[in-house]
């Protein structure tokens, strides 16, 4: 009778280690608000590089310094938006760095 509660709390234990493996896998692939804040704004910097003579990079420095004030005062989801439009202005894809 113990080896068959060894075997099930063995399997239990396989079962719980997998399962906590797996959310830490989880929790590392979600960026957090600021990391994306982060990654636009650099993805943003590199547009206005390569679009130096575009119209619209007037604009779109407005609209990445509106964003780093929002990314700044704890309004991120904003703050991306902003820094999404940007890009958008110049006709550059936002990289979605979700799952």
């Amino acid at each position: 009778m113990s080896r068959n509660r060894l075997r099930s709390m063995g399997a239990l234990l396989g079962i719980l280690l997998t399962s906590v493996v797996a959310s830490q896998v989880e929790a590392k692939a979600v960026m957090s608000r600021s990391e994306q804040c982060n990654g636009l704004s650099h993805q943003l910097d590199e547009a206005i590089k390569t679009h130096a003579g575009a119209p619209q990079v007037v604009r779109a420095k407005a609209l990445q310094k509106k964003a780093h004030r929002f990314c700044a005062s704890k309004r991120q989801a904003q703050g991306i938006r902003t820094l999404a439009n940007g890009l958008k202005l110049l006709g550059v894809k936002p990289v979605d760095p979700g799952p």
